[in-house]
């Protein structure tokens, strides 16, 4: 029987990420021996052994893994759902429009200007719309093509342009009008700032580990590190930032992306009244 109930996988989950069945077991509120039951009763369903255990601890096999990943999306698509849902019963609520905080202020009034029933705006850090998608919690987003993970949804473009590097307003290159990549990527003593994966993992390199515009505005005002953006998103540039054009980045499409296979009329409304009159007037 291959069906999975959504106890059985917050059960797993639990102890995926705690990798400890009485951490896992006070986090759930229930008793560590009818986890430890649920957890085995899952395994002999599957077929699988989902962890190691040994006097050393717990620890995830590739199938726990696999699994882990899995529910995690199966889990989200079923809360997702509940407060689709939800929304859909009470059409008096507004559509939740998503977008990272340093987005181009410019845009986003132009793009709440153009349509009739104004969505309530959440504000995110950066590379987080998806996730307020895929759970629910957002209806529509403002995200950047290519650098956005646009899996699943679809999209309607609203603007493309190019990148700018944000540097620290004293530094040398802040009097140039343009660079290039490479440039930037070799300034002695002044490295890219590093933003985590999906996974929550960074990228190696010698840039500081950021995970907010705040972070980050402050490192780059204390000559610590330095990034490449689009230029609309400059909106938060502090006065110990300079901008200067990249020449040779690749150029950035701002778009606007919702879960693919909606059958929202009020989304649909949406779409169609910010791209034509924000994608037409850039």
């Amino acid at each position: 029987m291959d069906d999975l109930e959504t106890r059985e996988l917050r059960y797993f989950l639990a102890v995926a990420e705690e990798l400890h069945f009485g951490r896992a077991a006070a986090r759930l509120g229930i008793a560590q021996p009818p986890l430890s039951r649920a957890v085995s009763l899952l395994e002999r369903r599957l077929g699988v052994r989902l962890f190691d255990r040994d006097r050393r601890g717990v620890a995830l096999t590739e199938a726990g893994r696999v699994l882990r990943k899995e529910a995690v999306t199966a889990l989200d698509a079923v809360r997702a759902a509940a407060r689709r849902t939800r929304r859909a019963g009470d059409p008096q609520r507004p559509l939740v429009l998503v977008t990272k905080a340093g987005a181009s202020h410019e845009l986003l009034q132009r793009l709440l200007d153009a349509v009739d029933d104004k969505p309530e705006v959440l504000l995110c850090e950066v590379g987080e719309q998806a996730r307020f998608l895929r759970d629910g919690r957002a209806d529509v987003a403002v995200m950047h093509r290519p650098v956005d993970d646009l899996a699943g949804f679809d999209t309607e473009d609203l603007l493309t342009e190019g990148q700018v590097a944000i540097v620290p307003a004293a530094h040398p290159l802040a009097s140039r009008d343009r660079v290039t990549l490479a440039e930037v990527s070799e300034v002695p003593g002044l490295p890219m700032a590093r933003w985590p994966r999906l996974d929550g993992t960074y990228p190696e390199g010698p840039g500081p580990e950021v995970r907010t515009q705040s972070q980050l505005a402050q490192l780059v005002a204390l000559g610590r590190t330095l990034l490449v953006i689009p230029a609309s998103s400059r909106a938060w540039q502090w006065p110990e930032h300079a901008a200067v054009p990249v020449v040779d980045a690749p150029a950035i499409t701002t778009v606007l992306a919702w879960p693919s296979g909606s059958r929202s009329r009020a989304i649909a409304t949406l779409i169609r009244q910010a791209t034509t009159d924000v994608g037409s007037n850039p």
